[in-house]
């Protein structure tokens, strides 16, 4: 069966700005166009292919149909550049007399906070003529983006492929529990116990942020003592997370990458010098398409891994 490149190009629109009017206005037409779109593609699959909900999720037949719709638009994207390249195709845009040639190709990828924060940014960075819609997850959540056609490439915790895509180590980002000197002096002043960590404000990045909780079950195991229940405080962006620990507003987990920890120095010292490191170790899938973008995108993740992330 033919699909309609229009109404393809409507799904992935709608699903990436979250809206009809969102998807209108990058299409460069109404939203009452957009909606004939879907619903002539809708009709074409035979049921409903998104989810009328603020923002617009596909159901799983759109999901089929937005992977489809992707990787269309990423291989025609790379053939345009490959013909302006070589002299032919359609003319080049023109700016000012200028000749400015095809658009920047999209590539979406979902990347965990302390990834994006610390080395993953500064490797896409080097990806020549490749704009990026990144959608920031829990290193155990990005993985869900894949199948659903929303990423094409995601940076997770999870070793095992998904259906249709492959699956390559990037390294082990190993954290500590970190603290200002302040907090240990007032709230360890007999040392790390069980009793200390249940009083002790402890800092986690949001609700599905699981290494604090590591870190206490690792060390109730390791001393034999029931597991703290700390007070909480959340703090869901990586620069002001590690500025709450700098402000001794509580203990967390901090990155320990190849080039030191992300805190360091005179202001934040290891809760537990003797405590282990919890290591999340990461890795790269990414749709199986021939694809020299996200072949370049995915070589410039895993060059840096190679020089930030412990093997």
């Amino acid at each position: 069966m033919r699909w309609d490149s229009a109404q393809l190009e409507a799904l992935s629109a709608v699903v990436g700005e979250g809206s009809f009017e969102g998807a209108a206005r990058v299409l460069h037409v109404t939203p009452s166009a957009v909606s004939q779109r879907i619903r002539a593609l809708e009709n074409a699959a035979g049921g409903v292919l998104v989810r009328r909900t603020r923002p617009v999720t596909p159901t799983v037949p759109g999901q089929t149909l937005l992977r489809l719709a992707r990787q269309t638009d990423l291989l025609a994207a790379e053939a345009a550049a490959e013909l302006h390249a070589s002299g032919l195709g359609p003319g080049p845009d023109e700016v000012d007399g200028s000749r400015t040639g095809p658009r920047p190709v999209s590539v979406p990828i979902a990347v965990n906070a302390d990834s994006l924060a610390t080395w993953a940014l500064p490797a896409l960075a080097r990806v020549p003529g490749v704009v990026l819609d990144i959608h920031r997850e829990d290193q155990e959540r990005t993985v869900e983006l894949l199948p659903q056609g929303i990423v094409m490439a995601a940076i997770t915790a999870q070793a095992e492929p998904v259906q249709g895509c492959t699956s390559r180590p990037l390294g082990v980002m190993p954290y500590r529990a970190m603290a200002t000197p302040a907090v240990v002096e007032r709230w360890f002043p007999g040392g790390v116990t069980a009793e200390a960590l249940s009083r002790a404000p402890m800092l986690v990045f949001d609700r599905h942020d699981d290494l604090q909780d590591q870190w206490l079950r690792e060390f109730a195991a390791r001393t034999g003592s029931s597991l703290p229940t700390p007070p909480r405080t959340y703090v869901p962006s990586t620069p002001e997370y590690l500025e709450a620990i700098r402000l001794g507003m509580g203990w967390g987990m901090v990155q320990d990458l190849r080039t030191g920890p992300v805190l360091s120095g005179d202001d934040v010292v290891p809760l537990d010098p003797a405590a282990p490191s919890v290591d999340v170790r990461l890795y790269l899938q990414q749709w199986r398409l021939r694809s020299s973008t996200l072949d370049a995108v995915a070589d410039a993740l895993l060059g840096e891994a190679r020089r930030q992330l412990v093997r």
